[in-house]
């Protein structure tokens, strides 16, 4: 058998990209929850072993190497004290083709049209997410970029949709002059003749560059590129010749491996920003989806997020405090060589709230507030450096 190598990356990493599979050391897997009584948990996790690599009845393979190797393959199902039963799965390296796209088939592609089954975590693979570069920066690097060691950093959102790029701009420079570390689009905001992507991403990176030279402060804007697929690239590009610092996407809209290009892109090279729009059916269900620990906590690492955002428990969604634990551990779970992402919890998040997230998360963490710091007080930034000295307490 053989494969395509994936190109070296040109970023800092600890090492290379792995030339070939290491012997002994070539299937990964995965942990999936699955539904029904022992024998339905079992005929599921041997539906999920074909209906994952070979979709194929599996009594007409004649063929030794695809009914020992490319066949997915039960490794253990394990049935807790709660009655909730889950499997270990594993698939041949192989199989991903070192793709991103061909890897998340793999995990959770046709059974994910099937009922009672939750993919759960990716077991640790070194030698498979060596094959893909993750976060371009991480938390230690992002933290570099921010001069912001030793505490949480701050994010916000400027919005909302309908202000002019003028009105929009003005909101971010209050937002850097206070000291928010990220000043991000609200998600919404696109290229919509309010406030066309353009101008805004031209004013708001100009408003946010002006504040830091008053302050001293290393604020960076980061614009949501979140577009059509002939337009993606190119609105990064624009983001980083108009100084922006950092990008969002939504990839729930635009597929995660475009993410991952943008990531992987060193004429590029910025922080990624990784949004949650679109992907909420896939983790509301704990029967169903993925849960909120893979998906924002590895799958998003896995594709080059820098931070994931997400909603805290006790906001506008539905989260538990679970759910916001398990993801804060899948952004610094070892997976090979890949950095560790920031957890960004917000969602309707209050700076009376710091005290609790601070307790919640401590330092490892980018906290996401929008509309408290316009509500709190008049002066925004008075309000902004208001969190800043609550998190920093």
């Amino acid at each position: 058998m053989s494969y395509t190598a994936m190109p070296t990356r040109h970023y800092p990493a600890p090492h290379a990209c792995q030339p070939q599979f290491c012997e002994g050391c070539a299937r990964f897997g995965a942990w999936y929850r699955l539904t029904g009584d022992a024998a339905t948990v079992q005929a599921k996790a041997k539906d999920l072993c074909i209906e994952q690599t070979i979709e194929f009845p599996l009594d007409l393979v004649d063929d030794p190497f695809i009914s020992d190797h490319v066949v997915g393959q039960i490794d253990s199902v394990v049935t807790g004290p709660d009655g909730v039963s889950r499997a270990l799965i594993s698939f041949a390296n192989d199989d991903s083709a070192t793709e991103l796209t061909q890897l998340l088939n793999v995990l959770f592609g046709n059974i994910s049209l099937k009922p009672g089954i939750r993919l759960e975590s990716l077991k640790d693979c070194p030698n498979l997410w060596d094959r893909f570069c993750g976060p371009r920066f991480g938390r230690d690097g992002l933290r570099s970029r921010l001069h912001a060691q030793g505490r949480a950093l701050l994010a916000t959102a400027v919005k909302p949709m309908g202000e002019s790029a003028t009105q929009l701009a003005a909101r971010a420079y209050q937002f850097a002059r206070g000291g928010i570390d990220v000043i991000k689009d609200d998600h919404g905001l696109s290229n919509q003749p309010y406030a066309r992507f353009e101008e805004r991403v031209a004013r708001c990176a100009e408003a946010v560059a002006k504040a830091n030279s008053e302050t001293g402060y290393h604020c960076v804007y980061a614009p949501n590129v979140t577009a059509p697929a002939g337009d993606l690239e190119q609105r990064a590009q624009f983001a980083k010749s108009a100084g922006a610092g950092a990008l969002l996407i939504a990839p729930g809209l635009t597929g995660f491996d475009a993410m991952r290009r943008l990531a992987q892109d060193d004429a590029l090279a910025l922080p990624i920003l990784g949004h949650p729009a679109f992907l909420g059916s896939y983790v509301t269900s704990p029967d169903q989806g993925i849960s909120p620990y893979a998906l924002f906590g590895q799958l998003m690492r896995l594709a080059g997020a820098d931070a994931a955002i997400y909603p805290h428990a006790g906001g506008r969604f539905a989260f538990s405090a679970d759910d916001c634990r398990a993801i804060a551990a899948g952004t610094a779970v070892p997976m090979g060589h890949l950095r560790q992402s920031f957890p960004a919890p917000g969602g309707g998040m209050t700076l009376q709230r710091s005290a609790e997230l601070k307790a919640f998360y401590g330092t490892e963490v980018m906290y996401l507030v929008g509309g408290d710091l316009l509500r709190h007080s008049p002066d925004v930034e008075k309000n902004c450096a208001l969190f800043r000295e609550l998190v920093e307490q």
